[in-house]
């Protein structure tokens, strides 16, 4: 019984330190991260959006097995790797791209958005630059499926590249979809300081719990101790009242003989 209750507190204690570290790690993201122009997170290069259509979840009449990203689902977490801001290293940067890879874009419709597709074609232009084809994998999508084109020697362009994506988490996704309502924000600096005050508290508990033992044990050793040397007296009591009188003498001792 002991054993099991060793391990249930062990899977309690990394769950509840688990927990405590996403937290922190979403706080560290929120003060100390710089913000792209449509609101993303982007920490060292590397850029944290959470996927809002299903343009590149799994479709059976897609295969995407060669490549390195497979599908993506809606709510998940991808980790676009921020393309330079150096001419030279983009040029470069783009002509390394590949048929298969996913890059992360902002394009205009009736307003600019920001979409995850992959590539389909990359083309070098004569004159500069380079045109680069993107769809969606998902041909099953309500939407249909999107291609765009982006030309990447428009100076200015309001259709542009923001990054590759190097890994997806749907697991992030779901808790980052979450933090970003009200009701998250709420939660992940609430329960935070919740979560301390109840340790704290758990721990102020057993302090006081184990300072009452251990004044329970004096109180109940002086009494003890006080018992025994009652005893003792008593048992010196008895012994002496058994004992023969110290001031009794013989009758004839001292008498005159006749």
């Amino acid at each position: 019984m002991n054993k099991a209750k060793k391990i249930v507190k062990v899977i309690l204690d990394v769950l509840l330190y688990a927990f405590l570290a996403i937290c922190i790690f979403c706080v560290v993201l929120t003060v100390f991260s710089k913000r792209d122009p449509d609101g993303a997170v982007e920490v060292f290069g590397y850029q944290m959006r959470v996927v809002t259509s299903e343009s590149m979840a799994k479709c059976e009449l897609t295969d995407v097995s060669a490549y390195k990203i497979k599908d993506i689902p809606l709510r998940s977490m991808v980790f676009v790797k921020v393309m330079p801001d150096d001419p030279a290293e983009a040029d470069e940067w783009y002509r390394n791209l590949q048929v298969g890879d996913v890059l992360t874009f902002r394009y205009v419709y009736t307003t600019q958005v920001t979409i995850t597709h992959r590539v389909v074609g990359v083309t070098e232009k004569e004159t500069g630059g380079f045109v680069i084809d993107l769809a969606g994998d998902n041909v099953n999508d309500e939407a249909g499926q999107l291609y765009q084109s982006i030309d990447t020697s428009i100076p200015h362009n309001t259709n542009y590249v923001i990054g590759e994506v190097v890994g997806q988490s749907y697991l992030f996704g779901l808790i980052m979809s979450f933090l970003m309502q009200p009701i998250g924000i709420v939660f992940i600096i609430i329960m935070p300081c919740l979560v301390i005050m109840i340790m704290e508290f758990v721990k102020i508990g057993k302090v006081v719990s184990a300072d009452k033992r251990q004044k329970d044990l004096e109180e109940k050793k002086q009494k003890d101790d006080e018992l025994e040397a009652l005893r003792r007296r008593l048992a010196e009591l008895e012994q002496q009242r058994g004992s023969p009188g110290q001031g009794e003498t013989n009758d004839s001792e001292g008498g005159e003989k006749s």
